[in-house]
């Protein structure tokens, strides 16, 4: 083959290869995207608004019914369950305040003092029916109708627009349910499980040494900045927990809520668990004051167990988020094997810690405290401990479930005892 052949096959082979990996990435982009929260929700909203505005052209008289498309805005949620929360709020704020613009149109103009008194009834009304976030929305349904000529036609028309916007919000996402964003709170849980394994490990090893104060103060800082990442994943959760309620795409949604809400709790009970260890540790660095604080062989020990229930942490967040059940066996293997490891080795650091406490007994409190934060996150993330507060929370959300259906039963019940013209019937004796 000619050398001007070969240079031409190389550089189609290149080509390839790099048209090959844009593909990848592009993929890969297109990918995250379809997974990431505000992408999804941003093309979802515009649908259904630009939709909401097409079927208002064609029901309302009003020439520019943009009300629909701002309900249909504010109705489509991430979620069915808060779609459907946000449509009853939304309609019932925006029906209140028509009905507060037809009585003051009834009485009074269009004045300042009229205006600033519709406004406080408004926002008082709101309050009342609790509408929640769209208790502003009463007021300004109010002053667009009251401010305007022909009162009754122009409230019909926005309530109309209100109620096609509803419609079309809640229609859209009942048609092309949502996604569950159950995989995204995954992710967001075996991040906090990760974090939280390198600051174990990052506090573990300066027990080993003589870190100055400020460091050992560092790493309670960081040990302090967990709470914010645990907001941050309960965030998540709440939208996972939500895409689960009513969604035509879940069968057991309350057995996923369940298992992820108590996987969360107990990574936050570790959290501030290891925020106590981190305060140890500086206490510790206080009172050595630069000298080592503790022979190589405890620290060792510690450092040991540390490492074991550190890497529990990613086996347990690993179990919580398994999609299916061979992964979730093969995570519940490792984290049983981790447990196992992490109370050996620990079992070695308390003989270890116990004659140092005996040779100096001033410090055996920080000593003793660092085996029970140890002993604390190996009974949280221990199976069984896992098994128990699952069947609690099933067994609580099983009795407020049939507490509820059992009010729900008893008010029906009476609401038909009330009804007119069917009084209550009163006992008849058995005849004699």
């Amino acid at each position: 083959m000619s050398e001007a052949r070969q240079r031409v096959t190389r550089e189609d082979v290149t080509r390839h290869g790099r048209w090959g990996t844009w593909r990848r990435e592009a993929a890969a982009r297109l990918a995250q995207l379809r997974r990431d929260p505000f992408t999804v929700q941003s093309v979802r909203s515009t649908a259904a608004a630009t939709l909401s505005y097409v079927v208002a052209l064609w029901l309302s008289s009003e020439p520019a019914p943009l009300t629909a498309p701002l309900t249909a805005l504010l109705v489509v949620q991430v979620t069915v369950y808060s779609t459907l929360t946000t449509s009853l709020r939304r309609v019932n704020s925006v029906v209140v305040g028509v009905l507060i613009a037809i009585a003051f149109s009834a009485l009074v103009g269009l004045s300042w003092w009229s205006l600033a008194l519709i406004i406080l009834a408004s926002l008082v009304v709101g309050r009342l029916v609790r509408v929640e976030e769209f208790v502003p929305e009463v007021a300004i349904s109010a002053m667009l109708v009251l401010g305007v000529t022909q009162v009754a036609a122009t409230a019909w028309d926005r309530v109309l627009e209100t109620l096609i916007g509803a419609a079309v919000g809640l229609l859209f996402n009942l048609v092309l349910a949502p996604p569950v964003w159950v995989d995204t709170a995954g992710d967001s849980i075996e991040d906090l499980a990760r974090r939280m394994r390198r600051l174990l490990i990052d506090v573990a090893e300066e027990f080993g040494g003589a870190p100055p104060v400020e460091r050992a103060a560092a790493r309670l800082h960081e040990a302090r900045r967990l709470d914010n990442d645990v907001a941050d994943v309960d965030g998540a959760l709440r939208t996972a927990e939500d895409s689960l309620r009513f969604n035509p795409r879940v069968k057991e949604g309350l057995l996923h809520r369940i298992v992820l809400r108590t996987g969360l709790d107990t990574l936050e009970i570790c959290a501030v668990v290891l925020r106590v260890l981190a305060r140890t540790l500086t206490d510790l660095a206080k009172e050595r004051e630069g000298r080592e604080l503790l022979p190589a062989p405890t620290a060792l020990a510690l450092r040991e167990a540390a490492q074991h229930t550190a890497d529990a942490f990613v086996s347990f967040a690993v179990l919580v988020t398994a999609s299916g059940s061979d992964e979730a066996e093969a995570a519940e293997s490792r984290l049983a094997g981790e447990l196992r490891a992490a109370r050996a080795c620990r079992g070695r650091a308390a003989g270890l810690l116990l004659a140092l406490a005996l040779r100096e007994p001033g410090r055996w409190q920080l000593y003793g405290a660092m085996l029970a934060e140890l002993d604390r996150v190996l009974d949280e993330l221990d199976p069984e401990h896992r098994g128990r507060r699952l069947m609690e929370e099933l067994d609580r959300h099983t009795r407020e479930s049939r507490e509820r259906r059992r009010r729900l039963t008893l008010r029906n019940a009476l609401g038909r005892a009330r009804r007119p013209g069917r009084p209550g019937r009163t006992p008849q004796a058995p005849p004699s």
